[in-house]
């Protein structure tokens, strides 16, 4: 079957649009037309390098579609199955999984091969085979996937604004409830507020925060962020620090949440400095695979307890919080249709891509 799909070569910093050949499903694969597409920051890593994928690519991994065929021995889905995709195909059965851990599973080491766990891959043109990110590669009208790597949901859901909780949505919300383990009254900081801060926001307002300072050169994104539940807004670090140290008497933050796009050590410096004794540093968001960006006083980690810990998909579990959180959704407790501030066409990805980066987007998406 044919597809368009944005592609991206090595060395190149623009999307393609091409038209692919992507194979009929396999054993325990699923065929997936795709309804909706999100833009992630992690998106932009394979064009600057900090996440480096075998090429040409298929780029996206926030998906939502409806199953059309399915391959033999498929079990979980149907076809007219709506499903909402999975960046981790979660296999259930591997070490992390059996312990609750299913955002470690072992699958993730195919995240950036972009084949297939039988080496293979599933887009083709020109003799040559498109790799898919995240074995999804949802900037594509239609892809072949495992069915290990789609989340059926709720038929009566819109599928435009569920592809959100593909990873934007879980991955800040588990940053805070999960891996900041963010409590009632506690202070918390969030640096960054895109798709993954804004949804840190929200999951810290959830769990009963009594104080959200967040921190973003954006003044849109910052007013944003007030709308989701922030009680303070800084466009510096340095003042917001002498707030949070004002609202605390001094004991300073419980929680500080590194959702920026691209880590450096001098918002690890800052968010480490903002935490008190007993405090949780997160960092979520990326850098490249070779910089050191954590340098911290270990004396201060030492005799306050601080604690530094990363988090992979907000340390959720996906087939299970991705249904939860649309459930929350649909009960009118988590806000999901405010966060996409612009739809686009595949072929506008680029313009999409320039939005991101000149801070006009909370979350841009695809409509196919």
């Amino acid at each position: 079957m044919k597809t368009r799909a944005a592609v991206l070569e090595q060395g190149s910093t623009r999307f393609e649009i091409k038209e692919l050949d992507v194979d009929a499903p396999g054993p325990g694969e699923v065929h997936v037309k795709f309804v909706a597409a999100g833009l992630c920051h992690s998106d932009l890593h394979l064009i600057d390098g900090d996440i480096v994928p075998r090429f040409p690519i298929v780029a996206g991994h926030e998906g939502s579609g409806i199953v059309e065929e399915v391959g033999p021995g498929v079990t979980k889905v149907k076809p007219g199955d709506h499903v909402v995709c999975s960046f981790i195909p979660v296999c259930g059965r591997c070490r992390y999984c059996a312990s609750g851990r299913s955002n470690m599973c072992d699958n993730g080491a195919y995240l950036v091969s972009g084949n297939a766990f039988d080496g293979t891959f599933r887009y083709h043109a020109d003799g040559r085979d498109y790799g898919s990110f995240s074995m999804l590669g949802t900037f594509s009208e239609r892809a072949t996937l495992s069915e290990l790597s789609v989340v059926k949901i709720d038929e009566w859901l819109p599928l435009d604004v569920a592809v959100l909780v593909g990873c934007g949505v879980p991955t800040g919300w588990g940053t805070a409830v999960n891996a900041g383990a963010v409590t009632a009254g506690d202070t918390v900081v969030v640096y960054g507020i895109g798709g993954v801060g804004i949804n840190a926001v929200q999951g810290a307002v959830s769990a009963g925060a009594k104080f959200v300072v967040v921190v973003d050169p954006v003044q849109f994104k910052l007013d944003t962020a007030l709308k989701f539940g922030a009680t303070h807004a800084f466009t510096d670090p340095k003042e917001a620090a002498a707030k949070i140290n004002e609202l605390t008497w001094g004991q300073g933050a419980d929680q500080a949440l590194v959702t920026v796009g691209v880590v450096d050590e001098e918002v690890i410096a800052d968010a480490f400095a903002a935490i008190g004794k007993g405090g949780t540093l997160v960092v979520t968001g990326q850098a490249h695979p070779e910089k050191l960006t954590i340098h911290v006083p270990s004396g201060e980690l030492v005799r306050y307890e601080k604690v530094i810990r990363g988090s992979q998909y907000g340390s959720c579990n996906p087939h299970y919080d991705i249904v939860k959180l649309l459930r929350m959704y649909d009960a009118g407790r988590l806000k999901l249709d405010e966060l996409i501030t612009k739809y686009y066409t595949l072929d506008e990805v680029n313009d999409m891509v320039d939005d991101l980066r000149d801070g006009k987007l909370i979350r841009g998406a695809i409509r196919f």
